[in-house]
Formats: structure tokens, sequence, C-alpha cells
């Protein structure tokens, strides 16, 4: 190998940590180095199997590497030796074992993560009344008359029809051949399960069952680009019998939807691979709740599907090449019905599946279910639902004009591309606060009850230990240091204050932010110029979206505002204000709404009317593409700054006292032939606050 070439190159998933390390290195060690989570009980002696890995081939073009399974070490013999002893899955590695041999996304299963990432989408208390696609209909057949030749399915569909008004019935075909074993087992008494939706223009017998059945499910599940998260729901009661969570398997092959999109793009397999993949993990989670909530998998009859287009593709076996590209264009955007198990999912053989519409090319059907749960077109107040993800989903309005965009914020706010962010889940940080005076923090962390200035905390902290920053840890982190002045409006650490604590020190051309100092092997978790920048970024592309649709509603300011999504359950409307991530508005009037997308769908699932009721109100929204609009961009720049360049949050500073203004250039004092270049974005946002 060159000697001049740089050292391989490895990213982790589904963190996103990366970084580069010499030819021989144990991933294991490298793990470690960046602070990812991989067990290890054994002490390096490849006899526990807790560190796995795996591989992902391809060529990633996001990151400019190829990674592939010639780039790791060959089993050695203890490897070898494990594997004969207590075998190891199909394409898993010991990361103790095997060595870096050149560029590599590893993948860390979640099956073997104790510490597991933290699902929080939690099902919703609304009542929501029923009205299900599925009903179960149990009725007594008349036995086979020499004098009356009709067949026994003939017989079945006439007593459906008296007994219970259905008229002109279809039957599923896998049921026709089953039928005279069914109505004889029972002395001629069944159940039948019977789907009435609008795509089948009559309504079908999905499944029969001798005697009485008295148990109907359905499933709403939540496909998001981070995660996935399922109901369990009881179609006679209404009742959610059990929910559940995992991370979207997807996310190795790109941390964001348009990283999965050039990876479809750069592999001929790409799409099949991931459709696979959210397949097995919405079919392992129907498992999950199943078990969970004591029920045959079998008696799942509906299920109710929301993600964003590009997720809404890949789950329906669609290529998602278009949606990269403008116009962004959807291979279907109405909603999508049809048998279950032709999606590969794994229920009862006649089960249905609905997928809600979609709004535009990207703003998906989650968007749609957010909206259906909030109701924004109900409303007389004007309404802003905001969905913070890789990719953030917004919708504006009130009874009579609704407006619709997304806005590529990146995977910041959940912790990748942030140095020492990850993911929520035990051990990472999720509040901080910072002393205005001695510009010392404290931080409550996921799984420990104390703050980091309480007795104690470091004792509780050593099961999960304090491992890094996730989403709504580094909105308050970054809100925070401006409200204590450690940064200017424009984003930039005052290097000046180097002088006076020791948390801010020089880091290369900038300075960085001591959160937490390294603790028995722990990680040091700082918070750099480059994080900032990245907040910045996301936060601004959040914020200009939003913005352009209030001028397409000619308004100056909202009425109320709605956080959808899991990680808009955790975050601060305070901070989330002072960052400038949304407009000003009454902090009364900020809610978060849990996971909306799943409670649309569970509306839907339950409803079949809910179903009608969002296909109308989809056709009716105004989409607007913030990538065709001529003001998005000085918009953008605008929202660079701390709360933002030109908006002035007048009612959040009744409640919170703001900085003085400060300049930049503070941030660099103290440099040695520091470089003064400024981004593109702050020229012109200087020039333009003057």
């Amino acid at each position: 190998m060159n000697s001049e070439a740089p050292n391989p190159l490895i990213l982790f998933m589904p963190s996103g940590k990366r970084g580069r390390f010499p030819i021989g290195t144990p991933i294991l060690d490298a793990a470690r180095s960046l602070g990812v989570y991989v067990e290890s009980v054994c002490g390096g002696r490849a006899t526990c199997g807790r560190c796995q890995i795996e591989i992902q081939e391809g060529n990633f073009a996001k990151h400019k590497i190829v990674s592939s399974l010639d780039h790791i070490s060959a089993k050695g013999p203890k490897e070898e030796r494990y594997e004969r002893v207590r075998g190891l899955p199909e394409g898993r590695r010991l990361s103790c074992s095997a060595t870096v041999q050149g560029d590599l996304v590893v993948d860390v299963p979640q099956d073997t993560v104790i510490n597991a990432q933290t699902i929080r989408k939690a099902a919703t208390d609304r009542v929501i009344e029923r009205n299900p696609a599925i009903q179960m209909c149990y009725v007594e057949v008349d036995e086979p008359d020499m004098h009356k030749p009709l067949g026994d399915l003939d017989r079945l569909k006439a007593v459906l029809a008296k007994d219970w008004g259905w008229k002109d019935l279809r039957v599923a075909q896998h049921i026709i051949p089953e039928v005279q074993k069914i109505l004889r087992k029972e002395n001629w008494a069944v159940t039948a399960a019977i789907h009435k939706d609008m795509e089948l223009s009559r309504a079908t017998v999905i499944a029969l069952y001798p005697g009485l059945k008295n148990e109907a499910y359905g499933i709403a599940c939540d496909i998001g680009s981070t995660t996935i998260a399922m109901h369990l729901v009881s179609l006679l009661s209404g009742r959610i019998v059990a929910s559940a969570g995992a991370p979207n398997p997807q996310i190795r092959f790109g941390e964001d939807v348009m990283s999965r999109v050039s990876y479809v793009m750069m592999n001929p397999d790409g799409r099949e691979a991931m459709t696979k993949a959210v397949h097995e993990a919405v079919n392992g989670l129907i498992g999950k709740v199943c078990d969970e909530g004591g029920v045959d998998r079998n008696d799942i009859f509906d299920s109710v599907f929301v993600c964003n287009p590009i997720m809404h593709h890949l789950f329906l076996g669609i290529d998602p090449t278009e949606l990269g590209q403008a116009p962004f264009a959807l291979a279907v955007s109405g909603a999508v019905q049809g048998w279950a198990h032709d999606i590969g999912i794994d229920v009862n053989r006649g089960a249905r599946f609905y997928m809600l519409p979609c709004i535009a090319g990207h703003v998906g059907a989650d968007a749609a279910g957010a909206t259906l749960s909030e109701g924004p077109y109900r409303q007389d107040k004007m309404m802003l639902l905001v969905d913070v993800g890789t990719n953030a989903e917004i919708v504006l309005g009130k009874r009579g004009h609704v407006v619709a965009a997304s806005s590529p914020t990146g995977p910041a706010f959940e912790g990748a591309e942030i140095s020492s962010g990850q993911r929520a889940a035990p051990g990472a940080i999720e509040r901080v606060r910072i002393d205005p005076v001695t510009h010392e923090p404290k931080y409550r962390v996921i799984g420990v009850d104390k703050w980091s200035d309480e007795e104690g905390f470091e004792e509780a902290a050593k099961a999960t230990g304090v491992t890094g920053i996730c989403g709504s840890a580094i909105i308050e982190v970054v809100a925070e240091m401006y409200l204590s002045g450690l940064i200017s409006e424009d984003g930039v650490i005052d290097g000046a204050l180097a002088a006076v604590t020791p948390r801010i020190f020089q880091n290369g051309r900038t300075f960085s932010y001591l959160l937490r100092e390294s603790v028995e092997g722990g990680p040091r978790i700082t918070v750099t110029q480059n994080d900032i920048r990245a907040i910045q970024l996301a936060k601004a592309a959040l914020y200009a979206g939003i913005k352009l649709l209030m001028e397409k509603q000619g308004i100056t300011e909202v009425d109320t505002i709605r956080f959808a999504g899991a990680f808009g359950s955790f975050i601060d409307p305070k901070y989330a204000m002072v960052l400038g991530l949304i407009p000003d508005c009454d902090l009364g009037e900020v809610k978060a709404v849990g996971n909306a997308a799943g409670t649309g769908a569970l509306m839907a699932l339950l409803n079949r009317d809910h179903r009608r009721e969002i296909e109308r109100e989809v056709a009716s929204i105004d989409k607007i593409e913030t990538a065709l609009e001529p003001d998005f961009q000085q918009l953008f720049i605008n929202a660079m700054a701390l709360p933002n360049k030109v908006d002035s949050f007048p009612k959040l500073r009744t409640v919170v006292k703001m900085p003085e203004p400060k300049l930049a250039d503070a941030g660099l004092a103290g440099v040695d032939n520091a470089p003064r270049r400024r981004s593109r974005e702050e020229r012109a946002a200087r020039r333009r606050g003057g």
C-alpha cells in the first residue's frame, strides 16, 4: 500500500461515527476509540461472542469509500474456534479478532447490544371511534341438500347475505380449496373475516374459521428513516395490545434518505437489499408485539403503514432513484392497498395492507398521518406541525388552506455528524445546563435519575456510562452556550474565554467546549466549532422552510406549534426557540404530540372513514418545493444566526434573557495566524445584518 495514502476510513452504523485507523487495527479497538458501544466481556479472547459485527459491502458515495469483505482480515484461529464451538450467524465477524485492511462500513447489530438505542415512540391514549375495514361474522350454514344442488361456498355466501347483509361477496382464492373442510369441522358453524374498503368494489372474505372466532387484530406501523414503531391493536375493541420499536436496519446503507438513494444508484442490488432489510425488521417487530400481547400473528388481518416517500418506495419494492433528483417524481402518490402477503408481510394469508397517501416528493405518508392526527385543517388557529428528523416535514395551515414542504435537515439532530453525538440510548446525555457566570455544565443522562452535579451521580452512571450527546441535548447545549455567552450570534465559540475557563480550549484553528472530561476510561465529550456549524446548517434549513410556508400563507406569526415524532417529544420548546429552530410563539402554545404519524396510522386502522378523510385533505394541500423557491436561500442565510439574523422573537424575549450581540471574531481570539475567512452564508448574513 502507498505510504502516502491515508489510513482506511471506518464508518460505524447505526451511530454514524467514523475515523481513520492504521491497517491491522482490531475493529473493536477502532470502535472503542470512537466511543461506539460494542460489547465485549471476555477481554478480546474471542470467547464471549458479544462483539459481533457485520460488514456492509458496496459503494458509499456520500463517504467516498467502497466497503468490501476483502477489506477485513481473514478469520484467525480464535475466531474459527468460536465459530466451530458456538457458531456465528452468517455474515457476522468478531470485532476483537477481525482487523482493518481497507475502508469499511461496519454495522453493529442491535441484537448484540444490551444498551441498545432507546426507541421512544409511544402509543397514543386517544379514543378513536371504531369502524375498521375488517368485520368478523359468525354464521350457521345450511347443510347440503340433494334437492337443492347449491355448492358449499354459495350457501356460505347466501347466509352471510341473509344474516349480515353482505351481498355479492368475493372470496379470496386461497380460501376456496379449504371451504368444505372448514364448514364440516364444527358442524357447519363458521366465522368469516370480511374486508371492505374502497379499493375492492365488493367486500371480500379473507379468512374462514370453524366455529366462533372472537379475535381479530391489526397493526399500525410507522417506518421512519431511523426507527420503526409498531402497535398491535384489537380490531374488535380498539385496544392497543402491545407496542414495540426497533432501529431501521436500512441505516447501514446510509444515515439519511438521500444516502440510501445514492446507495441504490451505486449498487445494482441496493434496492432489493434495502427492501429485504425493512421487511425483515417489520416481520421481526410483528413477532415481538405478538409475543408481548400473546397473539397469534395469523390473527392479524389488516395493517396500516406510514413512512416518508423514500421509505415508502423501498418498502413497496419501488426504485426510489427518481426521488433523488428534480422534479422528485413519486412512482405513486395516492393511497396504496393490497394483500400483505404480496409485499412480504408475515401475517394471515388473507390480510390486507393500506398505506396513507404521500403529500409530495419529500413530504410523505408519515406527514399525512401526522396531519390526520393533529388536523390543522380542522382548526381555526394557524397551526405549525413539524416532524424533525433527517428530513424535516412541515405542515402549516388552518381550516380552508394548508401548505406543506420538506426541509433537508440531515442527521445532525439525531447525533450523526456531531463529534460526540449518538442516538438516544442509555448513557447518552439528554439535558444540559451551563452556568452563565462560571461556564460550568451540568447534565442528565438517559438511564440515570440524578443530574451530574448531584451527589452519587458517578456511581449511578457506572451501569450505563456517559457515552455521548443525543439529539435533545445537542439542541440544549448549543442554546445554553449561546445564552451563557460562550458563542456569538453567528455561532462562533469565543476563544477569548479560554483565559477565563478551562472549559474553552483551542482545537486546531478553532475552539471547543469541554462538556465532560474522560472518567475511568470513558469518552471525553466535547462540543466543537464544527458541531455548532452542523447544528446551524440543520436548524437553518428547517427554519427557512417554515418561513417560506409562512410567506405562502401571508402571515408573520403562528398561533400554535406541534412537534411530532419521537425526537420532537424530547425537545424543550424554549431551547428550540432560542436556537431558532422554530418561529416565535407563545411557549404555552408549543407542544409535543409524540408519534403523530403513528397515531394517524392507528386512526386509519381503526376507522376506514379516516382513510377517506386524509385522502381528500392531501389532495387539497398546496405542496411547496423549497429547492425551487427563490427566497429560500436568503431565508436560510438569515436563519444561520442564533436565533435569527432578522427575526426578533419578541415573545421569547419576555421569558428568556437573551445575550447582547458579540462579534464573531471573538471566537478566533488568541489563535495565532487564525484564518479570518467566513462561509458564504456568514458573509451574506453579516452584509444583510449591517
